[in-house]
């Protein structure tokens, strides 16, 4: 057993050493996951911040003023123009200078006064299609306000009151940056792995490995190994950006969150490893995990709902880590459940496991044959 330990830690030692000799190395296993953390904590958001709108007031009443003057003052619609004519609503709309329009009719607060419907109408631009369905509803919620306090207060009998569990100000990076921790860990894993074999091909010290005594197994566990601690430094990279920058509280167990991560950075590597012994170079290598790693991402859950998706592809995310990765850490960070919850989970990560990396070695046998 101790000659076994030696032997693999001699050999992780060799790739530890060929994957940061390379300074460049050291700098693309750090920066792009502090980069791409920053990217998209800020960028990539679905929360109402800023919304250009145009108004056609054909009343220009004292109700239709101030209504108005209760949206402009939410800080978050900002008008960008005055309309005089609907012709003038296709101009705002097709330049995109303005993603909602507001037209109130010319009879408006004479209809309110006469205690009949006075409709306000809303053009959206749905080429942006989630903001603008926010953005009307943000107006609706607005206007059955200002419509409650023209009554006097008098709201209508029953009212909901909605409360948001896990992310009170429904901030859309609270839901993603926990996904990063395993989304962005999993690109440089798959990566490293699929060039670790095919980069010993390359170089030509394939043939110096193989008489060595080193038996094929403890040659994956050797390459296996390194990759599995530098994807867990990246996730690590992700979570301390997520928690000490973005302040997203971490409801769960540090302990359940990185054997959650461990058990996936296990799959994801006997996928990488699977793709390096079937190329002949690292050429190859490169082209095979960009071919796998966006249907894997998209299928994953991260930018859509899995339930959202057909069952067909619904079928095909049962063979992605990815997917039960995002599920486990998102849970345990925002939620702070326990592994035992997630055993939906762990489960399909172990199979996958299971399946991966013997056939990784399997591959890698006959390859030598």
């Amino acid at each position: 057993m101790y000659d076994f330990l030696h032997r693999i830690a001699s050999l992780c030692r060799k790739e530890l050493l060929a994957i940061f000799k390379d300074p460049a190395n050291r700098v693309i296993l750090v920066v792009p996951s502090l980069i791409e953390s920053f990217l998209f904590g800020y960028a990539a958001t679905y929360d109402l911040v800023d919304v250009p709108y145009a108004l056609l007031d054909q009343d220009r009443g004292a109700i239709s003023t101030e209504l108005v003057a209760r949206l402009d003052g939410t800080g978050i619609f900002h008008r960008v123009a005055n309309l005089q004519t609907p012709a003038d609503i296709t101009r705002a709309i097709d330049s995109q200078q303005a993603l909602i329009v507001i037209q109130i009719g010319p009879r408006f607060e004479q209809q309110l006064n006469a205690g009949e419907s006075a409709p306000i109408q809303l053009i959206l631009d749905a080429r942006n299609s989630n903001t603008a369905g926010s953005a009307a509803a943000y107006i609706g919620l607005v206007i059955e306000s200002y419509n409650t306090a023209l009554r006097g207060g008098a709201g209508p009998p029953l009212t909901v009151e909605a409360r948001a569990w896990y992310n009170p100000n429904l901030e859309t990076r609270w839901n993603l940056l926990p996904g990063l921790i395993a989304s962005l860990s999993m690109l440089q894993m798959m990566m490293l792995s699929a060039l670790s074999v095919a980069r010993e091909r390359e170089n030509g010290t394939f043939d110096q490995l193989l008489v060595t005594p080193y038996s094929p197994i403890e040659i994956m566990i050797g390459k296996a190994i390194p990759t599995i601690m530098i994807g867990m430094m990246q996730s690590t990279i992700v979570l301390l950006v997520a928690f000490f920058w973005f302040k997203i509280p971490m409801a769960g167990s540090l302990l359940a969150l990185y054997a959650g991560l461990g058990l996936f950075a296990i799959a994801s590597v006997g996928i990488g490893l699977s793709i390096s012994a079937v190329s002949a170079n690292m050429q190859q290598a490169m082209l095979y995990t960009f071919m796998m790693i966006m249907p894997l991402i998209l299928l994953s859950g991260l930018a859509t709902p899995v339930r959202n998706m057909p069952q067909i592809l619904q079928i095909a995310t049962l063979v992605n880590p990815l997917r039960f990765a995002i599920d486990l850490v998102q849970r345990i960070y925002l939620e702070g459940v326990g592994l035992f919850t997630l055993i939906h989970d762990l489960i399909p990560l172990l199979i996958i496991s299971a399946i991966t990396l013997p056939l990784a070695a399997w591959l890698f046998r006959n390859r030598l044959l």
